[in-house]
C-alpha cells in the first residue's frame, strides 16, 4: 500500500521571470484584503513545492479560472504581507 499522506494536489499558474524563463507557481493560501483577492504561492520545482520562498500576487476570479497580478507598488505590497502575517498569527 503506498503512503500518500505527504501528497496534496495545488492549483497552480505560470508566471514569466525576469529573466524570460516560464516559472510554474502553486496557490499555497490564498486571502482577502481591503476587499480584493490574493494569493500566497511558492515556485514548483520538479512537482515538489519549494519552500525556500513565498510570493504574493492579486487574483482576479472569474468563474472557474483566475488570473494574478504582480503588487507593483511598494506600500501596498507591504501592507498586503502586513496583512497576510497578522492572519496566520
Amino acid at each position: 500500500m503506498e503512503n500518500m499522506d505527504h501528497y496534496q494536489e495545488y492549483v497552480t499558474f505560470t508566471i514569466t521571470a525576469r529573466d524570460g524563463r516560464e516559472v510554474e507557481m502553486a496557490v499555497v493560501d490564498e486571502f482577502d484584503y481591503d476587499h480584493k483577492h490574493y494569493v500566497v504561492s511558492a515556485v514548483v520545482k520538479d512537482d515538489e513545492i519549494d519552500d525556500s520562498g513565498r510570493y504574493i500576487y492579486r487574483s482576479h476570479v472569474k468563474e472557474d479560472d483566475f488570473t494574478v497580478e504582480k503588487i507593483t507598488d511598494p506600500d501596498l505590497y507591504q501592507a498586503v504581507v502586513k496583512a497576510y502575517m497578522e492572519m496566520e498569527g
